[in-house]
């Protein structure tokens, strides 16, 4: 959540206009995330955030914000996006796609402890319970080709810097990748991002899950690994187990994962490690401009896959709660 394209009061007056919201009262950029433009918005009738798409188009963009609403209206704690006077979700606002929704009250988490885990999992458990049944489809933008190719593109890049143990680490998991898919497994629609900033809390309960802009459909147990990789990290980049253990018992009250799902597990962890390595490192070394923009650090996650790399068994047992 950063801002790339700057707007200004009239505009958002003007495009406020399509919606049945109020007047404008005050509005304020966001500066964490590295996708999209966003805004808190507050009008005379509504707390939203506005939300500028910076590389998505219309055309899917209409499953993100289907999916925030069929969640919504079974019972998930997200977002519900504002629907115009045309009947529409998604408008237009400086040359960019644009939408609103509600802003969720609480706060995202920077130390959840082992009872939040458990509730983050039990919240998930029970959103993959209910996304399979959404309509809609999206096909993974960040799965095994997409690795292939950032891999290529920053391996080329990192040998010119004699970085060659960090290029093995790379090649070598994406050949163990390859021949480690996740297309069997129980699909549906996934978050895939879920990390404690998308996630708000307020007095221990959970009041909102958000930022469903890299949604799709794929593993659902993916979802979980990638979940897991950033609320249960620790200081040492590795996995705490207490915490670990808390959200798989939370989620698999509510979904229990099946033979094939427990198999893959430490092979789904790497691949939600080896996700957001590659998405940090390639930010990290072809920065794009924005007015106000955070980059998060690549070395958390290398950290990490080098760990799950390791710890195989380790990372079975957590299942066992």
């Amino acid at each position: 959540m950063s801002v790339f394209t700057t707007v200004h009061e009239h505009q958002l007056t003007q495009f406020l206009t399509q919606f049945d919201c109020g007047r404008l009262v005050s509005f304020a950029g966001i500066a964490a995330g590295i996708e999209n433009t966003n805004y808190f918005v507050t009008t005379d009738r509504y707390a939203l955030v506005l939300t500028l798409f910076e590389h998505h188009q219309p055309d899917e963009l209409h499953y993100f914000l289907d999916l925030m609403a069929y969640l919504a209206e079974h019972d998930i704690p997200t977002a519900h996006p504002m629907c115009s006077k045309s009947g529409s979700y998604l408008g237009e606002l400086n040359g960019k796609p644009a939408a609103l929704v509600r802003r969720l009250t609480g706060g995202s988490l920077e130390h959840p402890n082992t009872e939040e885990c458990r509730t983050m999992g039990t919240a998930l458990g029970r959103m993959h319970r209910t996304s399979p049944g959404f309509g809609g489809y999206r096909a993974p933008d960040r799965a095994l080709p997409w690795l292939q190719q950032t891999g290529e593109i920053l391996a080329t890049h990192l040998a010119k810097d004699m970085e060659g143990e960090t290029v093995a680490l790379l090649e070598d998991e994406l050949g163990f990748q390859q021949n480690h898919p996740r297309d069997h497994l129980p699909q549906g629609a996934i978050h895939a991002d879920l990390f404690r900033d998308n996630a708000l809390f307020e007095n221990g309960r959970l009041t909102g899950i958000i930022d469903l802009y890299y949604a799709c459909n794929d593993a659902l147990a993916y979802d979980l690994a990638v979940t897991v990789n950033d609320w249960c990290r620790n200081e040492q980049d590795g996995i705490d187990e207490t915490r670990a253990r808390a959200m798989l018992a939370g989620y698999q009250d509510e979904r229990p994962l099946n033979d094939d799902e427990r198999a893959a597990w430490p092979g789904l962890l790497r691949a939600a490690a080896m996700r957001f390595w590659l998405s940090r490192l390639k930010d990290q070394c072809f920065p794009r401009e924005g007015e106000m923009t955070y980059q998060k650090d690549p070395e958390v996650f290398r950290r990490l896959l080098i760990t799950h790399r390791a710890q195989a068994d380790a990372t079975r047992a957590w299942l066992n709660g």
